[in-house]
């Protein structure tokens, strides 16, 4: 009896919860009104802390009737009910239906207490239209392990303990338990992809297959144990292929890694440096370009709020670079001057970081090609494209470095990597060094 299955089901999958609180996300709906009237019923919910929350997203004309419709529901079950109104902005690249879901988990994400536990009513057909949905859209391993039954979820978590039971035993106990709910006409508009393959594509598919349901979400649980072992192996991965600079990787061990391991490594590395993530097009690209590139050349594939570029042996994650203009000059008299592009500030200080000023202003700029400095007195010259070659600084980083030079236009600076002999003589004289202040890097 779908009554006792799905009350022996909620009763196994609390005793298997982290300690913590519910909440339970209420739409009004028919899954999420026999979810709350489930843990409603259960002592071992109730003994936790058990909750409510009603979204309302004001799309529809009678979402104010359906708010007060879930607190009289939530108020004849004895369970304390929290309600938000959210405005829906359409973010780019979203329709309203992800627009719509955004903003309902930012609402609950926020109102989260720590470790509590969020309860999502999502079920095993819910649970096969995702499957569907990331095979459609060229899903890997993670994308195809579709809903998790409990994941991290703000300070808490986000549980879903339906994910096994069919959407006809929740209509079956809805029926028992003379539940009333709220039918959303958004959920019948084909013209949604979920809604279109819950409507035209499933019926289908299972007067063909009956299983078929059951046994997509059974390739979700498999799928999500390859994506999980997959994880830990690109773990163990980027340890060995990521430079001593946190934003680098080594491309040629990256890119002899195994096919099922490449994109994730890269996925992973990019999230810890809080960089957005390639599509699997720029992935295929960046493999392209490094596998072609010769040792002389240093290519470059850019997405949007980053940069992939490769310098010898490493490869390097950037936030987009912008060169500062070529003809930017500022007098520096050694109090603190802000460099453009955010390259941070210059200043002189004495040995115990007090400013320092100088009697005669020298000016800052960047490099324009040609020149060059002696580091010892009575030493050589270097050209100074020597010098940033041998120390292996990445061509895009030679212009960004401020070049310090007196009124004959001779370098004695270049940022605080080298000193001239006649800069270091100069500023030991009034016992000043140079410091320069970079800014935080975006990533």
């Amino acid at each position: 009896m779908p009554t006792r299955r799905i009350h022996d089901l909620i009763e196994s999958t609390l005793a298997a919860l982290p300690a913590g609180p519910l909440l339970v996300a209420f739409s009004g709906g028919l899954d999420s009104t026999v979810l709350l009237h489930v843990l409603a019923q259960s002592q071992t919910a109730r003994s936790r802390g058990l909750r409510a929350v009603h979204v309302d997203h004001g799309l529809h004309g009678d979402s104010t009737s359906w708010s007060r419709h879930c607190a009289e529901t939530a108020e004849s079950l004895g369970v304390d009910l929290v309600m938000r109104t959210v405005d829906v902005d359409r973010a780019p690249g979203l329709g309203l239906e992800a627009s719509a879901r955004r903003a309902r988990y930012g609402a609950i994400e926020a109102l989260l207490a720590p470790c509590e536990i969020v309860a999502l009513a999502h079920h095993r057909g819910d649970q096969a239209e995702t499957v569907l949905l990331k095979l459609l859209r060229g899903a890997g391993p993670e994308g195809l392990g579709a809903m998790r039954t409990l994941r991290p979820f703000g300070c808490g978590f986000a549980w879903r303990p339906l994910l096994t039971m069919p959407r006809a035993a929740l209509r079956e106990y809805a029926d028992v338990h003379r539940l009333a709910w709220i039918n959303d006409p958004s959920n019948a508009d084909p013209t949604i992809d979920r809604n279109y393959l819950r409507l035209q594509v499933l019926p289908v598919m299972l007067r063909r297959w009956p299983e078929a349901e059951a046994s997509m979400a059974q390739s979700a649980i498999w799928a999500r144990d390859a994506a999980d072992f997959i994880d830990a192996e690109a773990e163990r991965a980027l340890a060995r292929v990521q430079g001593l600079d946190p934003a680098t990787l080594r491309h040629s061990a990256w890119m002899t890694l195994p096919n099922a391991l490449r994109d994730p490594v890269l996925r992973r590395w990019l999230r810890s440096l809080g960089l957005p993530e390639p599509t699997h097009y720029q992935v295929a690209e960046l493999v392209r370009q490094l596998a072609e590139a010769g040792e002389d050349r240093q290519p470059c594939v850019r997405w949007p709020g980053i940069e992939l570029r490769r310098y010898r042996d490493l490869l390097y994650a950037l936030a987009p670079l912008q060169l500062p203009a070529a003809d930017w000059n500022a007098a520096f008299d050694g109090d603190a001057v802000d460099l453009p592009g955010g390259l941070g500030r210059l200043r002189l200080v004495d040995d115990g970081g007090r400013p320092v000023r100088l009697d005669a202003p020298l000016s800052i700029r960047f490099r324009r090609g040609g020149e060059s400095l002696r580091l010892a007195t009575g030493g050589p010259t270097h050209e100074l494209r020597d010098l940033l070659q041998e120390a292996g600084i990445p061509p895009w980083q030679r212009g960004r470095l401020p070049l310090l030079l007196d009124r004959g236009e001779r370098v004695l600076a270049v940022g605080d990597l080298w000193l001239s002999d006649a800069g270091a003589a100069r500023f030991a004289e009034i016992g000043a060094r140079l410091e320069w202040t970079r800014a935080r890097p975006a990533c």
